[in-house]
């Protein structure tokens, strides 16, 4: 692999060696908390029926659940709400708790009266809800290489996320992305495993705290195991051509890049684990026992449970690469019912704990019990999940009366507020790469006389929010409440003497002073953000032609899940600022911008000069636009 050559983390065999050699004990201390109340929970075991546990095993999606009373009748252990899966009186803070009010309400109502585990992807701030305040992305995070502020952002993001009663978020991503084509780019802080596993471990600490039935901690979720941001150009198992493919790699490279992630966040206590979409080697990550018990389990220590990631089993199945990477789909696209209940075998005989499922919950619920009664499962497995499982909601509290199973009335009136939103106004700052500044036109005079601001993602918060922001695939002109766009951040930061106008196309700056320019990518998330062209859109190139013709110096700044193809702009613009997926503290870029806080971030990512340098493998030393760690301090 190139990359290793390049990057100064993989050229070290010291580290190396410690990912692939050193004992469980040594890689992973177990969190005394894990076991703490296994006498409990075998008690607990004993007393359960097959059908019981079998529903301590299942995750409906909320979207798929047409009564209410499923979450009582089939004894579920969990609900989750997938992106855009919205309570169905709407999105608000009182929605979102109603809801999980009602599905408790349920759980507590079975005879064993266990409660349930609501999950999320609550993956920059509380992302599905209205009103919340979105953090960066992070990629942008890592540019930061500050656990401190990664560890206070996921604090605020756990207690807005209780707010609404849920425990449980998919989220820290400690993917290692190697080739930024893939559409989950931005889910990962960096594509150096030194800073992923800092990072990652740091957001397992805000989340959690020290005391997961602490009314504002919520149980985190290291993913997605293992090698996701690996995956090969062109095996991909869906339309894209990354997401969901197969990572060809030799097992020392698998470890040294895409492993690190995984010790520090289990070190940290991480509750949850959920495997990759992806392949190995032609095997599917959650149809891999190795990976999931021998290596994840037994090798590291894990001792939480393992979630699946969306209907991910319905792919065990068959060749990596095809529609939905199972051979014998029926009409409508999904597995059939044998393949589906072989699929269920496989992936739990692997080691799998938790599944995640959306309309065939009830199909699984009934196949799991049919395979343990056919000796296919044994029952031993079957009572290490639910083990695994119950390890997890003792811990929150949930089984020794320690958590309060309702919305918390003073957490709710912290959402969204000042408080939190200056949180995520100084993340934004400690985000911003300076790329390029001619003359040291950056920081800017509040006081210059008239400033053009250009482009349409100036004054756009769904754009610099980007994916996994209310609606899954983010979406351009989302009004939230509470957020600041880059134009109000930046009219908010200049003297009253200071004219600021704006224009999406770049037209009418004939007189300013300087322009700035906010060029973008459209939002996305997985599956649709995977891109073979990775240039500027005509329309910012034209913006920008059109700010250089009026005869001013132009500052750019670049929203993007990854680095971006420039072109001409990255010469002949005066200034260059990588600003990310900031969320929705707009004023946090003018802070920087503008003085009031200086740039201090390095790239998390090296920044090609060409599509012929992607993958990033591509690069020799030196050739980079701007290489990995690159920032500028004017």
């Amino acid at each position: 692999m190139p990359i290793i050559t390049r990057n100064p983390l993989l050229r070290s065999t010291r580290l190396k060696l410690a990912l692939l050699l050193l004992p469980a004990a040594a890689t992973a201390a177990s969190p005394s908390w894990m076991t703490a109340h296994d006498a409990e929970i075998q008690q607990v075991i004993g007393k359960m029926t097959l059908a019981e546990k079998a529903g301590q095993m299942t995750q409906p999606d909320l979207g798929s659940i047409k009564d209410f009373d499923d979450v009582k009748t089939l004894f579920l252990g969990s609900v989750l709400s997938g992106g855009g899966s919205d309570p169905k009186s709407g999105n608000s803070l009182a929605s979102w708790s109603a809801t999980y009010q009602d599905c408790q309400k349920r759980a507590l109502q079975t005879r064993m009266a266990i409660p349930l585990l609501y999950g999320i992807d609550a993956v920059h701030g509380h992302n599905n809800v209205l009103g919340s305040v979105i953090f960066p992305h992070n990629i942008g995070l890592g540019c930061s290489r500050n656990p401190d502020l990664i560890e206070e952002v996921t604090r605020v993001t756990s207690r807005e996320i209780r707010a609404t009663g849920i425990q449980w978020t998919f989220a820290p991503c400690v993917t290692v992305p190697q080739d930024i084509r893939w559409g989950r780019t931005y889910e990962g802080f960096s594509e150096d495993p030194a800073v992923v596993a800092s990072l990652g471990a740091a957001a397992v600490r805000g989340l959690q705290g020290t005391d997961l039935s602490d009314k504002t901690a919520v149980a985190g979720c290291a993913k997605h195991f293992i090698g996701d941001g690996g995956t090969t150009y062109g095996t991909a198992s869906q339309d894209g051509w990354l997401d969901q493919g197969d990572t060809q790699i030799d097992e020392a490279t698998l470890r040294a890049v895409h492993m690190a992630g995984y010790p520090p966040a289990i070190d940290a206590g991480v509750a949850t684990i959920m495997p990759s979409y992806s392949s190995w080697n032609g095997v599917k990550c959650s149809g891999n026992k190795y990976l999931l018990t021998d290596v994840l389990k037994k090798e590291l220590g894990f001792e939480g449970f393992i979630i699946s990631d969306y209907n991910a089993i319905d792919q065990i199945i068959g060749p990596a690469k095809g529609a939905s990477a199972v051979a014998s789909n029926n009409a409508a696209g999904q597995v059939t019912t044998a393949d589906y209940k072989k699929c269920i075998e496989i992936s739990i005989n692997a080691g799998m704990d938790m599944v995640m499922v959306t309309d065939r919950y009830k199909e699984f619920i009934s196949s799991l019990q049919d395979l343990v009664n056919e000796g296919k499962i044994p029952m031993s497995r079957i009572d290490d999940a639910v083990t695994r499982i119950l390890r997890v909601k003792f811990a929150c509290g949930m089984l020794n009366g320690k958590a309060n199973l309702t919305p918390d009335a003073e957490l709710q009136k912290e959402f969204g507020s000042a408080e939190h939103r200056a949180v995520a106004r100084k993340a934004v700052a400690e985000t911003l790469v300076l790329l390029k500044n001619n003359e040291h036109l950056l920081p800017l005079s509040t006081s210059t006389g008239h400033i053009q601001v250009a482009g349409h993602a100036a004054d756009d918060i769904g754009v610099q929010c980007g994916g996994w922001t209310i609606d899954w695939q983010g979406k351009p002109g989302l009004v939230t409440p509470g957020g600041t766009t880059i134009l109000t951040g930046i009219k908010k930061s200049v003297s009253p003497e200071t004219k600021v106008t704006f224009s999406k196309d770049g037209s009418g700056a004939k007189g300013a002073n300087v322009g700035i320019l906010v060029v973008s990518e459209a939002p996305y998330a997985e599956m649709k953000g995977d891109r073979s062209e990775l240039s500027l859109s005509k329309e910012d190139t034209a913006a920008f032609k059109e700010l250089k013709s009026a005869g001013m110096k132009v500052v750019v700044v670049v929203l993007s899940g990854r680095p971006i193809i420039l072109g001409e702009v990255a010469e002949k613009a005066d200034a260059i600022v990588a600003a990310w997926l900031p969320g929705t503290e707009g004023a946090g870029v003018a802070d920087v911008l503008f003085g009031s806080l200086p740039f201090t971030g390095k790239l998390s990512f090296t920044w090609p000069r060409s599509m012929d340098q992607v993958p990033l493998a591509k690069i020799k030393d030196g050739d980079a636009l701007f290489p990995l760690g690159f920032g500028l301090n004017p």
